[in-house]
């Protein structure tokens, strides 16, 4: 039996970047935010403690630590969340000058985000996460980014490829769509695209997209299958797994916390409802948790507003439930019926949204040893 990839998600905000800088302060990371969280509620898990200290990402030294450890727990490739507005790049020295002068060949990929850069470091409750830079983009400014794409990434060896083919996640193809103006405007983008792959000398494209933000925007399935297919959109993924009312109903509206259990039980169920919704593959994703309170200002009242930050918090992690997600997930992908070509992590080290692989001073390396012992341990 094939062995099938395991990626994880790479959330890229802990070094300093000028934006940040003009934002937050000279000097300032996302660390900043995770040491100010505090436990809101009884019972709450925070702050969290990162066990390798507050580090610079942006040192390809550290970098070399965090790639060494993701090999040695079985993770196959980083799926780097990567920020490119009209006017440039944004938390680009991550990939840049950590992860790429580090000079490894361990594989990755970028997903482009292109939403707004909004103000959740912290986010007020009465004002709830305002936009500082809209993810707004024109066409020229699709070129510009992806051409600046194939240059740095695309071309590099250790870039990952599905069947051959790269690999490039645009996360909300909904909102290209209504910057351009329409699905087929998209559609052209995306063949201008491919063929600029293609007179680059590297093969064919698989171009992946968000399935959450075509859930959130068409509820007919025929509709969103339409879409996806006037777009040329060839794979979904996901990045976070429900815990909104208005994303799962066993969930009720302002709830303030989800268990662990819980939270896994729905996280599958929506694995299992992508793949009967969507005509193309959904790859599958496992969440080792969800916590955005350290993104809201620590002072106020922490209440699920259904918004982003201000939302539900996990709690009761635990390595029984987490093994159970990981076994189903590794059973639904060795079906032969599974469409999708890899399995997902969220994340690496979104410390601040309380999903992170990277070792703390409460779970150590547990989350990381369960990846091993499911999948990597099985499979040799």
């Amino acid at each position: 039996m094939k062995r099938i990839p395991l990626y994880a998600y790479y959330f890229p905000n802990w070094h300093v970047d000028a934006r940040n800088e003009a934002w937050h302060g000279k000097g300032w990371t996302e660390w900043e935010v995770l040491k100010c969280a505090r436990a809101r509620f009884e019972g709450h898990e925070q702050p969290a403690v990162p066990l390798w200290g507050y580090e610079d990402e942006a040192d390809p030294r550290v970098m070399e630590k965090k790639i060494a450890t993701a090999r040695a727990y079985g993770i196959d490739g980083f799926l780097f969340d990567t920020y490119y507005f009209d006017d440039g790049p944004y938390r680009a020295r991550c990939l840049d000058e950590g992860f790429l002068a580090s000079g490894t060949d361990f594989p990755f990929a970028v997903m482009w985000c292109n939403h707004d850069s909004i103000y959740a470091h912290p986010s007020p409750r009465n004002i709830v996460s305002p936009v500082l830079k809209s993810g707004r983009v024109s066409e020229e400014d699709f070129v510009r980014i992806t051409d600046d794409f194939i240059r740095k990434y695309f071309a590099r060896s250790n870039y990952i490829r599905v069947e051959g083919k790269l690999l490039f996640i645009v996360y909300n193809v909904v909102r290209l769509s209504r910057d351009f103006g329409s699905a087929a405007r998209v559609r052209a983008a995306f063949d201008g695209l491919r063929e600029r792959v293609r007179r680059a000398g590297l093969g064919e494209m698989v171009i992946g997209c968000h399935a959450p933000e075509v859930l959130g925007a068409f509820k007919e399935r025929e509709d969103a299958n339409r879409f996806l297919a006037e777009i040329g959109v060839d794979e979904g993924v996901r990045y976070w797994w429900p815990t909104r009312h208005c994303d799962d109903p066993r969930f009720p509206e302002h709830v303030l916390t989800v268990g662990y259990s819980e939270f896994v039980d729905a996280g599958l169920d929506r694995g299992r409802a992508d793949a009967a919704f969507f005509d193309i593959p959904v790859n599958l994703n496992v969440c080792c948790g969800l916590d955005n309170s350290p993104r809201t200002i620590q002072s106020e009242t922490y209440e699920n507003l259904e918004c982003y930050p201000w939302g539900s918090v996990v709690v009761g992690r635990n390595r029984k439930d987490y093994e159970r997600a990981l076994r189903e997930t590794k059973r639904l992908a060795e079906r032969a019926d599974y469409r999708g070509h890899f399995i997902t992590f969220n994340s690496w080290n979104e410390w601040t949204e309380g999903n992170y692989l990277e070792p703390d001073t409460v779970y150590g390396y547990e989350f990381l040893e369960c990846i091993r012992k499911i999948f990597k341990e099985k499979n040799q």
